[in-house]
C-alpha cells in the first residue's frame, strides 16, 4: 500500500512539472498521461492483491483505497509545502486539502476497486472450474 501511495505522489509531482514546462496545447496531454499512469498503478495494486495475496474483494478495495488516500494526502502535503516556499501573496493556504483530498479520492477508488476485484473473483472461479 505504501509503495502505491508513493507512486501516486511521484506521478502527481512529475507530471505537474512536465505540464508546467509544456506549451498550452500539451498540458491536457500530460494530465491524461498522469491519469493513465495512476490507473496503471491502481490496476497493478488490485492485481497484486487479488493474484498474489489472494485477498477478498473487500480487502483488495480497502487496500487500494488506502493507497489512494495516502497518495492524495501526500500530494496535499506537497501542495502546502509549495504554498509556503513559493511565497504566493494573496492566496490562502491549501490546508483544507489535507483532510478533503484523501476522502474525495478514496471513496471512488474503493468503489472502483471493489467492482474490479469482484469481477476478477467471479471470473477466476469460472476459469478454475
Amino acid at each position: 500500500m505504501i509503495l502505491a501511495a508513493v507512486a501516486y505522489v511521484v506521478i502527481g509531482i512529475l507530471f505537474s512539472v512536465l505540464s508546467r514546462s509544456a506549451g498550452g496545447d500539451h498540458v491536457r496531454l500530460w494530465r491524461l498521461a498522469a491519469w493513465v499512469a495512476s490507473a496503471a498503478v491502481a490496476a497493478a495494486h488490485i492485481g497484486y492483491e487479488h493474484y498474489r495475496r489472494s485477498s477478498s474483494p473487500r480487502a483488495t478495495a480497502l487496500h487500494a483505497a488506502g493507497a489512494v488516500a495516502l497518495g492524495a494526502f501526500g500530494l496535499a502535503l506537497v501542495a502546502n509545502v509549495h504554498w509556503v516556499l513559493a511565497e504566493t501573496h494573496g492566496q490562502r493556504p491549501p490546508l483544507l486539502a489535507l483532510p478533503v483530498w484523501p476522502v474525495i479520492t478514496a471513496i471512488p477508488a474503493f468503489l472502483g476497486a471493489l467492482a474490479v476485484a469482484a469481477v476478477l473473483t467471479r471470473f477466476s472461479r469460472r476459469v478454475g472450474k
